[in-house]
C-alpha cells in the first residue's frame, strides 16, 4: 500500500469525505434524543425504559445500543460488532468550561499529548498531506498489566465546518511502509474513531457537546467481559483527562497548535489481527486489572 500518494489518498478522501458527513449526521440525531430525554431543560431529564432508550437511541437501520453509564456530564453505549468478539462504544457529552476550539487542538496537538497523556510511549507524525490535511500518525501507548504495550498507525483526517457549526476528527489504522511492526510491541489493525464538536454558541466561546464513537482490536486474550469493562471505565478517564489538558492550556496560556488556522481545507470543501501475542500475556487472563487505557 502506498502512502499518503497516488491511489492510497484519493480513496481515503473519498471514504472519509462520507465520513465525516455521517458522523455529522449521526451527531444530529444524538442532540435530538438529548433533547428529548432532558424534557428541553438540563434539569428535566427523564429516565426512560432501557429498551425505549435503545429504540431512540440507534438510527434506522442501526443495531441497538445498550446504555452501560449514564453520568450527569455524559453517557456511555455500547453494541456488538457483528462476526466478532468486540464491541463499538459511543460516548456523548458537554463541557462548559472550554471553548470547542480548546478541546479541538489539544486533541489533535502530538507534542502536547506527550507531555499530559503519561501513557503515551510514542506518538509521532509519519506523514502529512497538505491538499487534504490527512496525517498519518505512528502511536505507542501503555496497556494494563500483565499486558504488552500497544502500538498504532493510523491515518485521521479533520474537517471544520464554520457554515453547520461543526468540528469533526475522523481516524482508520492503516499500514504505512515506514513503520513495520516491531515485536516489542503488539500491532492493532482494527481500529476507528470519529469525534464530532458542536459549539453550544461560537468556537471561540465555552460550552459544547461532543459525541465519540470508538472501536478497535487490542489482540488480548482477555475475556469479551473483562476487555469491555477496561474501555467503559478507560474511555471516561481518557476524556477527563483530555478536558483537564484543555483547561490547564488556557489556564497557562500554553501554546498549541491552532489547527483551524493551519487546516488547508475547512468544510465548506468539504481487522486483521496479530498472528501471536507474547507468551507472557497468557500468564494472567483470567482475571481484570484497573483499566488504564489511551484514545487516538
Amino acid at each position: 500500500m502506498a502512502a499518503l500518494a497516488g491511489v492510497f489518498v484519493w480513496d481515503g478522501q473519498r471514504i472519509e469525505e462520507e465520513e465525516l458527513q455521517r458522523s455529522a449526521q449521526e451527531m444530529k440525531h444524538m442532540e435530538n434524543i438529548s433533547a428529548m430525554l432532558r424534557g428541553g431543560s438540563p434539569d428535566e431529564y427523564q429516565h426512560p425504559d432501557p429498551a425505549s432508550e435503545r429504540d431512540a437511541v440507534r438510527a434506522p437501520g442501526e443495531q441497538p445500543w445498550e446504555m452501560i453509564m449514564d453520568k450527569k456530564h455524559f453517557k456511555l453505549w455500547r453494541r456488538p460488532i457483528e462476526g466478532t468478539h468486540l464491541y463499538q462504544y459511543r460516548v456523548f457529552g458537554t463541557y462548559t468550561d472550554v471553548t470547542p476550539r480548546q478541546f479541538f487542538n489539544v486533541q489533535l496537538d502530538t507534542e502536547y499529548r506527550k507531555k499530559w497523556d503519561s501513557l503515551v510511549i510514542k506518538l509521532d507524525v509519519i506523514e502529512r498531506d497538505l491538499a487534504t490535511g490527512s496525517e498519518v500518525i505512528h502511536w505507542v501507548t501503555h496497556f494494563p498489566y500483565p499486558m504488552y504495550s500497544r502500538d498504532y498507525v493510523y491515518v485521521r483526517r479533520y474537517s471544520v465546518d464554520k457554515e453547520n457549526n461543526l468540528m469533526v476528527l475522523v481516524s482508520r489504522a492503516v499500514e504505512h511502509p515506514s513503520v513495520p511492526e516491531d515485536p516489542e510491541y503488539v500491532r492493532v489493525r482494527t481500529y476507528e474513531s470519529q469525534m464530532v464538536i458542536r459549539p453550544h454558541k461560537t468556537f471561540d466561546e465555552n460550552g459544547f457537546d461532543y459525541l465519540l464513537t470508538y472501536s478497535d482490536n487490542p489482540q488480548t486474550v482477555f475475556p469479551r467481559y473483562c476487555v469491555s469493562w477496561m474501555v467503559s471505565s478507560g474511555m471516561p478517564d481518557f476524556l477527563e483527562k483530555l478536558h483537564t489538558a484543555a483547561l490547564k492550556a488556557k489556564k497557562l496560556e500554553l501554546e498549541v497548535r491552532d489547527y483551524m488556522a493551519a487546516k488547508p481545507l475547512d468544510g465548506s470543501g468539504g481487522g486483521e489481527g496479530k498472528a501471536g501475542v507474547p507468551a507472557a500475556e497468557h500468564k494472567s487472563e483470567g482475571s481484570c486489572s484497573p483499566a488504564q487505557l489511551d484514545y487516538a
